[in-house]
């Protein structure tokens, strides 16, 4: 039982027998805590528990939970690879109470899980208390029966928690295990404590008082525990190493590393595997949880972890893209507790493919780019700091990289600067970062939903039902009652509304009273996960809390979003098939009026593919299968073949939508998902398909626009009138329309050819001449001087090719006159060109039009010039400079 797995499987089973819900790890993309990037700690998820802002039906909880820490104030990025304990990616172990046991069953519990089920050496352990928490020291001394030299009082805030400024708080206690005096340092406390050989496996926190604002601290009502253990460091103990990178998860995944890059592990190297191996699991779970490689946000942190990684295999000397073949001995590892994993996997090694290779591009162009940088640098300055740092943040050129570059050069990177420009960065990306999971919740709602209860939606059957008003809010605040004209947010005790998740827009509808009170529904959103809310508007009488009201639902607009919902699961599936499996859901919106869907792709979808899908998808709504729907297990469904949502968050029962028929008799459905939205009855509903766009959303991430049903019908009927518009403005049939099309365009390209050569024959035969002679002698050279209107830039150099073999030899000088600016041609015949540089002669021209510089080869150079009615100067300045010589 040494395996990180069995360790894992073991915590979570001792737990459940002592009465602990099993929970299912959070997503690493927070659902309740608009203040983090990422889910960092075990306790995030049950946040709102130990605030008191939500209840659920146990009090007692086991998980163990993802965590990211590669952003925000949470950042071990820049030390994983070099340290034995540091990770992005991590799991926390934990057990859990709200408002349940305390300290003596705390520590009970974590004393008989160590010593007893994982069995380590109770001799090797020591313990840490607040200073202050004399409760704790006794209990310990009571149930592990430790000496009072064991169990060391800490008075700073490493053993006192708080979750901020204010609200509950707590003494910690933390156990560590002794690794053995052939390991520097020393007990907590100790002036080496910071060794290895004394090292904390497992954090109890005794959340028992609330922090209030002004400093004074009170009691608890109800005492609660949250504890963290991490799966790595004990796994390292427990497999007899004080290095997590040796335990046994890490080793497979650094031999496939070995193994991709054929970098053997020895010194050098070792930090470079260990790098991949921690990065990895990081990315690998943030992209199962619906994050992507981006510029700004999760996405951007996402893709350092990434580019960090791919760097260090650049640096081992792989020649193939490494990452993406490491994620089948990741998810042969973790796969099992974590099927995300399996489900993303063709995710997970496309995405990972694509911007491996991204980097390395961006790495050529990258040194291409600093080599630009250097030329005007001074050998003895150091390179600014400012651009060695927008070569990283621009190109995602690593800082250590210029470092290495330029040390070969006997040169310097400016690091005070470099760290300057980093740290604004960082405060810009903190300003603009808006939270984190789903929008802030108020405190108003998880009031309501205590009091109340969720909402029950009886809506997937019927738009028509009635209800009472549980709670009215208005302006942010509860209220008993709203009159006319006022706006109000109404919740009832069961709606037919539909409230927006999902990607489906919220219902609209009306609200009525028997007494006459009636009120327009404008929109309809989810609070807390399950508080349906409506907006309204009172459009006569009062309406108050406790009247029975008659709620409709706007049936026409949700047969609509109800085709427009259904088209989406069809798509997905279509999409999956003829792009890949690869493709998965990314976003989308269900509009009455319309659909938008995104998906996981990393190139364009051509528009043979477009076609094939959007024949595919009108094939299975003309089958007009009934779409059928089922409630679940999450398991279940998982195993029945539904499709979840990298990154959604699922309860324990999931409704379970199956539409089409398929052939494969182990899924008898074409596309099965889990979606609480609704749907139509049968395919044939949704009537007609059509797509109407297709674009980038971002890397890696396309996104089709859709129509159904009627919209459908009459884009297609207007779009057939504009062919016919165009086949009789072009006197032709519409079927005839792309040859008449071709037949001008081809017959316009030789007009606009015949013209060209005319204006370039009648301007060097001075009849497109504004000003200036034909030919003339300076200083014994041939001299051809020309200002033409009517001439673009792009003809001169060919008009000057044929003026040069006109006069033999000597200078050509054409200057295109176009909305009040020039562009200038200098051409010098081969025979002079060792002594008359048309770049000179260029510039000197450029000059006189009110520009500057020029450029180009000794025998032609271009320039422009603003001021186009100085063109005669501009021949006249050529002219002397040439006389000059």
């Amino acid at each position: 039982m040494t395996g990180a797995n069995d360790i894992r499987k073991t915590f979570l089973d001792f737990f459940a027998s002592h009465g602990h819900e099993k929970v299912q790890s959070s997503p690493l993309v927070p659902h309740n805590d608009p203040t983090l990037m990422f889910v960092n700690a075990g306790m995030v998820p049950f946040k709102n528990l130990f605030t008191g802002a939500e209840t659920r039906d146990y009090n007692r909880a086991v998980s163990s939970q993802k965590c990211v820490r590669a952003g925000g104030k949470h950042n071990d990025l820049d030390n994983v690879g070099y340290t034995a304990r540091h990770h992005t990616f991590f799991e926390m172990l934990g057990n859990f109470s709200f408002g349940d046991y305390f300290k003596d069953n705390a520590i009970e519990f974590a004393w008989n899980l160590i010593t007893k089920e994982y069995g380590i050496n109770k001799d090797k352990l020591t313990v840490t208390v607040f200073h202050e928490d004399d409760e704790a020291f006794d209990l310990w001394k009571k149930i592990a029966g430790l000496s009072d030299d064991r169990i060391i009082r800490i008075a700073t805030s490493d053993n006192f928690w708080s979750m901020g400024d204010t609200g509950p708080c707590g003494p910690c206690s933390e156990i560590f295990y002794d690794h053995g005096d052939h390991i520097w340092g020393g007990p907590p406390g100790s002036p080496e404590e910071d060794g290895d050989r004394f090292v904390e496996i497992w954090n109890l926190v005794f959340m028992q008082f609330e922090q209030l604002a002004g400093g004074e601290r009170i009691n608890l009502p109800k005492p609660s525990i949250d504890t963290g253990m991490g799966l790595e460091r004990i796994a390292a103990v427990m497999q007899g190493t004080h290095d997590n990178y040796e335990i046994d998860t890490f080793r497979r995944l650094i031999e496939a590393s070995v193994d991709a890059t054929g970098a053997p592990e020895n010194e050098n190297n070792k930090a470079s595997h260990r790098v991949i191996a921690d990065h990895l699991r990081a990315c690998s779970f943030l992209i199962a949880d619906g994050v992507l490689p981006s510029n700004e946000g999760r996405g951007y942190v996402l893709r350092r972890i990434m580019r960090r990684a791919m760097r260090h295999a650049h640096l081992l000397g792989a020649k193939d893209l490494v990452m993406h073949q490491l994620a089948p001995t990741l998810v042969s590892e973790m796969g099992q507790a974590f099927p995300e994993l399996g489900r993303a996997q063709r995710l997970i090694e496309e995405t990972m493919k694509l911007e491996e290779a991204r980097f390395r591009q961006m790495l050529d162009k990258g040194l291409r780019l600093l080599e630009d940088e250097l030329e005007k640098v001074a050998e003895d300055k150091e390179l600014p700091g400012d651009v060695a740092f927008k070569l990283y943040d621009t190109y995602g050129f690593p800082l250590d990289l210029t470092q290495d570059h330029l040390r070969g050069q006997g040169r310097k990177v400016d690091v005070d600067g470099f760290n300057t420009a980093m740290n604004e960065q960082r405060a810009k990306a903190r300003a603009a970062w808006a939270g984190s999971g789903d929008a802030a919740t108020e405190q108003v709602w998880f009031d309501i939903k205590d009091e109340t209860g969720a909402t029950e939606f009886v809506g997937y059957n019927t738009e028509h039902a009635e209800g009472q008003v549980v709670a009215l809010v208005k302006d942010g605040t509860r209220v008993d009652a709203a009159g006319k004209d006022d706006e109000v947010l109404l919740v009832t005790n069961q709606t037919p509304f539909y409230g927006e998740s999902g990607g489906q827009m919220g219902d609209t509808g009306t609200l009525k009273t028997d007494d006459g009170t009636a009120l327009t529904v404008t929109d309809t959103a989810k609070m807390v996960g399950s508080l349906h809310v409506h907006k309204c508007k009172v459009e006569q009488g009062t309406i108050k809390v406790g009247d029975a009201i008659d709620m409709a639902v706007d049936g026409a607009r949700r047969a609509r979003l109800r085709a427009n919902h259904s088209a989406t699961h069809v798509l997905h599936e279509v999409l999956r098939r003829e792009l890949g499996d690869h493709v998965t859901q990314k976003g989308s919106l269900v509009a009455p009026d319309r659909l938008r869907f995104d998906i996981s792709h990393p190139k364009a979808v051509s528009e043979d593919e477009l076609a094939a899908v959007e024949r595919e998808v009108n094939r299975i709504i003309r089958d007009n299968a009934e779409v059928q729907t089922r409630l679940l297990s999450y398991d279940d469904a998982i195993e029945a073949g539904a499709m979840a949502l990298f990154g959604e968050k699922y309860g324990d029962e999931v409704r379970v939508v199956s539409m089409g028929d398929n052939d494969a008799k182990d899924k008898p459905h074409y596309s099965v998902e889990l979606c609480g939205g609704t749907h139509v009855g049968r395919l044939g509903d949704i009537a007609l398909f059509t797509i109407v766009g297709e674009s980038a959303v971002s890397s890696g991430v396309r996104r089709i626009e859709a129509l159904t049903g009627a919209a459908a019908h009459d884009h297609l009927i207007n779009q057939q009138k504009l062919l016919k518009d165009a086949a009789g403005q072009m006197k032709t049939s519409p079927a005839e329309l792309t040859d008449r099309i071709a037949a001008l365009q081809a017959e316009r390209k030789s007009l606009e050819k015949e013209l060209t050569e005319a204006r370039k024959k009648a301007a060097l035969g001075g009849g497109g001449a504004s000003t200036g002679p034909a030919v003339k002698e300076i200083a014994g050279i041939k001299f051809l001087g020309q200002v033409l209107d009517g001439v673009q830039a792009r003809d001169l150099r060919g008009m000057a090719d044929d003026a040069k073999k006109s006069i033999g030899s000597g200078v050509v000088s054409l200057i295109a006159v176009n909305d009040g600016k020039a562009a200038i041609l200098v051409g010098v015949t081969d025979d002079l060109t060792d002594k008359i540089s048309a770049v000179d002669l260029v510039r000197t021209g450029a000059e006189a039009l009110g520009g500057k510089g020029g450029g180009g080869r000794p025998d032609m150079a271009q320039a422009g010039g603003p001021d186009g009615s100085k063109a005669a100067e501009a021949v006249s300045a050529i002219e002397s400079a040439l006389g000059a010589l």
